[in-house]
Order: structure tokens, then sequence, then C-alpha cells
């Protein structure tokens, strides 16, 4: 079974707290928009680690491709 976006943004939320977090995709590519407390003062890549930490071994298991727009709550209101 291929996971919906709603799972997989459920997972994100599971793991990481987030203030949106919106997620599209067709069951194997993902994009996502997430935007946490958790990515203040954080590179790209160390904010993308936060979310894969979230996700767990689902990222290898189930998710084949996650496009992500990390951001914190500052940098989505603008």
């Amino acid at each position: 079974m291929l996971p919906t976006p709603e799972l997989v943004q459920n997972y994100i939320a599971a793991g990481l707290d987030c203030t949106h977090l919106e997620v599209t995709g067709d069951g194997q590519h993902f994009n996502a928009v997430i935007v946490s407390a958790a990515f203040a003062g954080k590179r790209p890549i160390q904010r993308h680690q936060l979310v894969y930490a979230a996700l767990g071994d689902r990222m290898r298991e189930e998710i084949h491709a996650l496009s992500m727009k990390t951001l914190t709550p500052e940098e989505f209101g603008q």
C-alpha cells in the first residue's frame, strides 16, 4: 500500500511540532511545506535532518521522494 499525503503529514506531525504543515503527493513522490519553531537558527540541511528524524525508517521503507520547504514561523509569515 502506498502512503497518502495525509499519512505522511501525520508521520511528520507526530515527530515534529509544526505550526503549519501541508503535504501533497502521488503516493511515491511528496512535496511538503513545514513550518516549525524548531528550525530557528538551523541551516537547511539541519532542518531536513529534523524532518527525516521525525519520519524515521519510513523515509527508506515507504516514502521514495520528499521535497521539503522548511520555514520558521517568522519566515512563513513574510
